[in-house]
């Protein structure tokens, strides 16, 4: 996968995501189980949208990303905000840090773009070596109807003015991942469009499965709940976990 040229469209493609809901629910988590310190690990970043929110809520936040360029744009991004940020290129599954937290999240369903099962694993059992005892770990992902039943087999289109998009959904190689293929338009300052290519795979696994492998890294899992605030049901899309590190 390559966020090169992506990583400079993402925020127009995603501007209607709903970030604040992140926060608030990093907030209300928060003043739930009585996390007292604001040190915060934003793990896959992106171009630091919800990283400099909570910045500019109080939160000492470091955030880490595979993709130079996403990083690029989160600083940029910060440094307009007056956010004082560390960002860090990192793969989540291999993470080397100095400093402990006493929250970390994976947002925006990032956890599915690991392609198995051990890359996973290892992720949560980094997560844990590096929060704080009582600290909160939280996270979503994709669920299996969404990746099976909403994603696999479908076209989607975007047409905005000077950006373009195509993409398409198919089945992944692996059991419960989709492989996103994009191509997009861009306008230039000619007026001409030039085209790019951008491919993607997501996997997700099952809740019991997520469960299993939390406890076995050592966390306590709290809560579990659907698409931010309702409870889970067989077509929640999106599925948030909130554990502690006991």
């Amino acid at each position: 996968m390559s966020y090169e040229r992506f990583a400079y469209l993402y925020d127009e493609l995603m501007k209607d995501v709903p970030y604040d809901k992140w926060v608030e629910l990093i907030q209300v988590q928060s003043e739930k189980h009585h996390i007292a310190g604001k040190k915060l690990l934003d793990l896959a970043c992106g171009t630091g949208e919800i990283s400099v929110r909570l910045a500019n809520k109080g939160y000492q936040v470091t955030g880490v990303d595979l993709s130079d360029d996403m990083l690029t744009v989160a600083q940029n991004k910060a440094s307009d905000a007056s956010a004082s940020i560390q960002f860090l290129q990192q793969n989540m599954a291999e993470l080397e840090l100095i400093d402990t937290f006493d929250m970390i999240g994976i947002f925006c369903d990032s956890l599915n773009y690991l392609q198995t099962e051990d890359e996973v694993k290892q992720t949560f059992e980094r997560v844990k070596q590096y929060l704080n005892p009582g600290g909160l770990f939280i996270f979503d992902v994709h669920s299996l109807y969404k990746m099976n039943e909403i994603f696999i087999d479908q076209t989607y289109t975007y047409d905005d003015e000077g950006i373009c998009y195509i993409w398409n959904c198919f089945e992944g190689e692996f059991p419960d991942s989709v492989d996103h293929e994009l191509t997009f338009f861009v306008e230039d300052e000619s007026g001409k469009y030039d085209r790019f290519d951008e491919n993607h795979t997501q996997r997700t696994f099952s809740v019991e499965t997520y469960k299993q492998w939390l406890t076995e890294a050592g966390f306590q899992v709290f809560e579990m709940f659907g698409d931010f605030d309702e409870a889970l049901h067989p077509q929640s899309e999106r599925i948030f976990f909130v554990c502690k590190h006991m």
